[in-house]
């Protein structure tokens, strides 16, 4: 079922970038995706995100929902039938709200897993971890705002990483119980990024050596957005091929 088209408030969105061995990200796709290659990196990470007044495009300006939110992502490409089209895969994502857990692949896209977030804003610091409720996903990151973007091995400045993520709006998320991904693209009439220098970071999923084996996946860098309206369209879902 397609989901409505939605408005929302960005209050913020934290990416947290690493470059990872595209081999090991491969493995990680549906059949029909592939790694998007940046200076031969494959590109992953965590986006959180904090969304205020979400509500369908019909519903009165006066409603709205708040939520923290943690979607892994992939960077990807694949096959279309105009030439080849890319977007981020997401095969997990965490909510502290119940009404996304439940609304997940009728009113949001996807399937939620319910969390408890731990978030301590300032002007110039971010602190967020998260602790999925099921055991198998835990994250605690803290950035502080940075003048520029620096060291990052994907990125030559902020300007380009802005213009990749910008690129980037579609993403397809698992469902259950499966076949099919959901989609939805993100559309924000103004887009400003500002760069993060990491302080500390840790990850259940990219340190997990099972998953990600020594030196093949590295943290690259990080860059938040905050206080924009923005709008989700669906789009169509995604037929899965079997590996």
């Amino acid at each position: 079922m397609m989901q409505p088209q939605l408005s929302s408030t960005i209050e913020r969105r934290l990416l947290v970038n690493y470059r990872v061995d595209p081999v090991v990200v491969a493995r990680l796709l549906p059949a029909r995706m592939r790694p998007r290659l940046i200076r031969g990196h494959a590109l992953a990470g965590i986006c959180m995100l904090r969304l205020s007044k979400v509500r369908p495009n019909w519903a009165p300006k006066g409603v709205g929902l708040r939520s923290e939110n943690a979607a892994h992502r992939f960077a990807v490409e694949w096959d279309g039938p105009n030439g080849i089209e890319t977007g981020v895969y997401i095969p997990r994502r965490d909510t502290a709200s119940r009404v996304n857990a439940v609304a997940g692949g009728r009113l949001f896209p996807g399937d939620y897993r319910l969390a408890d977030f731990r978030v301590h804003e300032t002007p110039d610091e971010l602190h967020i971890a998260f602790d999925a409720r099921d055991g198998a996903a835990h994250l605690e990151v803290t950035v502080a705002l940075a003048d520029e973007l620096s060291s990052s091995e994907l990125f030559t400045d902020l300007d380009a990483a802005s213009t990749f993520f910008q690129g980037e709006a579609g993403g397809f998320s698992t469902t259950r119980p499966g076949g099919h991904l959901d989609g939805m693209a993100l559309h924000a009439d103004t887009w400003c990024m500002e760069a993060c220098r990491v302080r500390s970071a840790t990850s259940s999923f990219f340190d997990d050596p099972n998953l990600f084996p020594p030196g093949t996946a590295t943290l690259d860098s990080a860059l938040v957005m905050r206080d924009l309206p923005a709008r989700w369209e669906p789009l169509p879902s995604m037929a899965l091929a079997a590996h």
